[in-house]
């Protein structure tokens, strides 16, 4: 898994540096605002997410099992060492990085991956101080139980709420039925506390045939997740399978109806359901048909684009690009798609500390880019 030698990584980040310096900014006009997409760095093997740090670093995982350093627009050229055991298969990999909300004071960020042993493989989450360029104290704190041996539907984002509670995606593993069985952890979302116990106040802890770490059930495959920044409330967002891509607010107990209800059809072009809506099922507050393969999601709170203040910003991995929805309450009010010509998977989407977006490709030449203002 990790066979590239340092100056391997020494002579790739010499030639992106001058790949890089050679390349001009390209110059894209949206409906509210023109912007620039610069390249900040490149070479890395499909990264997964990214986090800011304190001092204006960034932290990025690459699914094959590194977690990368960038400084001031440059990859370090070693990962930072002592990442817990993980499995690199299909869709697995290391996947999310979220940084504690007083990571400044206690150094403690989360790092969620797809795992095996002799059951088969699952999505682990464990908590970790960075310290020395190095994580130390790192601790497992959730598992996804049962295990299975297929290598889809890892889900992993993360996000925190303001009383410091975690969120944690978990997908159905390509095994739909599961996303309705909670006494599966597979196909929900888990909140639980940083030190892996369930959440206080979660809507099933007192419920028998309930795992009491459920938030929500009834979730295909989560890889979008981010917190509103006037109500608080988690949204996210998940793939369907041929259509019915979804956005939704996370809320407590609420099913989200696969695969009872869905307003895609199975890979092989049979339908799955023949329901679009049922009672007791939340329904999504935006869906596409046919599916983009949303990854990736944040809201615009910057001061670089006021235009977009309060825009949602969701990158697509199958129809490569950035969808732009304007919003208003729970209600989308716009949708614009956004770098259709990039050619890119675009596999996250964070609102930056310097006011710009930036999203992270998926290929093994991924790539770091902004958004910035055209003048």
């Amino acid at each position: 898994m990790f066979k590239r030698k340092y100056w391997e990584w020494t002579l790739a980040g010499v030639l992106v540096s001058a790949s890089l310096a050679a390349q001009a900014n390209q110059t894209y006009q949206s409906d509210k605002a023109d912007f620039r997409l610069e390249t900040v760095a490149a070479g890395l093997e499909h990264p997964w997410a990214i986090a800011f740090l304190p001092d204006g670093s960034a932290l990025i995982t690459e699914r094959e099992g590194r977690l990368r350093i960038l400084e001031d627009g440059q990859l370090r050229g070693e990962p930072i060492e002592g990442l817990p055991e993980l499995v690199v298969s299909g869709q697995g990999g290391l996947l999310d990085v979220l940084l504690h909300p007083d990571f400044e004071n206690n150094r403690l960020l989360f790092l969620s991956y797809a795992h095996r042993n002799r059951d088969g493989m699952t999505t682990r989450v464990a908590r970790a101080t960075l310290a020395d360029d190095a994580l130390q104290e790192v601790e497992v704190i959730f598992e996804a139980l049962p295990r299975s041996n297929n290598c889809r539907h890892f889900a992993g984002r993360m996000e925190f709420d303001r009383d410091g509670h975690l969120y944690i995606s978990v997908g159905d593993r390509g095994e739909m039925d599961r996303a309705q069985d909670t006494e599966d952890d597979a196909g929900g979302v888990h909140r639980i506390t940083i030190n892996g116990e369930p959440a206080s106040g979660n809507p099933f802890a007192d419920r028998s045939g309930f795992n009491a770490s459920f938030f929500t059930y009834g979730n295909r495959n989560i890889q979008g997740m981010t917190r509103h920044p006037q109500t608080g409330e988690i949204w996210s967002h998940e793939h369907g399978p041929r259509g019915g891509d979804e956005i939704n607010i996370l809320r407590a107990g609420n099913n989200y109806g696969w695969p009872k209800v869905t307003y895609g059809i199975d890979y092989s072009g049979l339908p799955i359901s023949s329901r679009t809506t049922m009672e007791g099922i939340t329904e999504p507050l935006h869906y596409w048909d046919p599916s983009i393969a949303p990854s990736g999601m944040a809201f615009y709170t910057g001061d670089l684009f006021p235009q977009w203040q309060g825009d949602l910003f969701v990158g697509a991995l199958k129809l490569q690009k950035l969808v732009r929805l304007s919003l208003d309450g729970e209600q989308v009010t716009e949708e614009e798609d956004l770098l259709t010509d990039l050619g890119e998977r675009i596999r996250d989407v964070r609102m930056g500390p310097d006011g710009a977006l930036w999203l992270l490709t998926d290929s093994d030449n991924g790539k770091v880019y902004r958004m910035v203002p055209a003048d």
